[in-house]
């Protein structure tokens, strides 16, 4: 049964008809990768890895676009995990999305000191 409400437990399809199954292992698995992937959306947000010096105009705005495609594919397969309404894949989302920024978005891990706005990034902010 679809859910149109929170709720709380293991019986639950995330993204794809029957999974994770009704194993406690796999529901945990699928947490796991909820998780995964918004850490990767706040990398992937955060993320420098275009090198503007050795690369052309053309080839440095093809990587980007294609950097955004993964960015936002990524972080609709996050909506639409938590769109099953399950809390614990909602808070694995929060939380990941909230590590992803703690690791690469705030200034705890950075080793130089920028302005609050400096963009450092690739990619434009995500907004949804």
């Amino acid at each position: 049964m679809q859910h149109i409400t929170f709720f709380w437990g293991t019986s639950t399809e995330i993204i794809f008809p029957g999974w994770p199954r009704q194993s406690l292992s796999c529901y945990i698995l699928a947490l796991v990768l909820v998780f995964v992937i918004s850490l990767l959306v706040e990398w992937l947000s955060h993320a420098r890895l275009v090198n503007y010096s050795t690369k052309t105009d053309i080839a440095a705005g093809f990587l980007q676009t294609l950097m955004y495609a993964i960015r936002m594919a990524l972080a609709y397969l996050v909506m639409l995990a938590v769109m099953s309404f399950n809390v614990g894949v909602f808070l694995a989302a929060v939380a990941g999305y909230s590590a992803g920024f703690l690791v690469f978005g705030s200034h705890v891990f950075r080793k130089m000191r920028v302005e609050p706005y400096q963009d450092l990034s690739d990619l434009p902010p995500l907004n949804c």
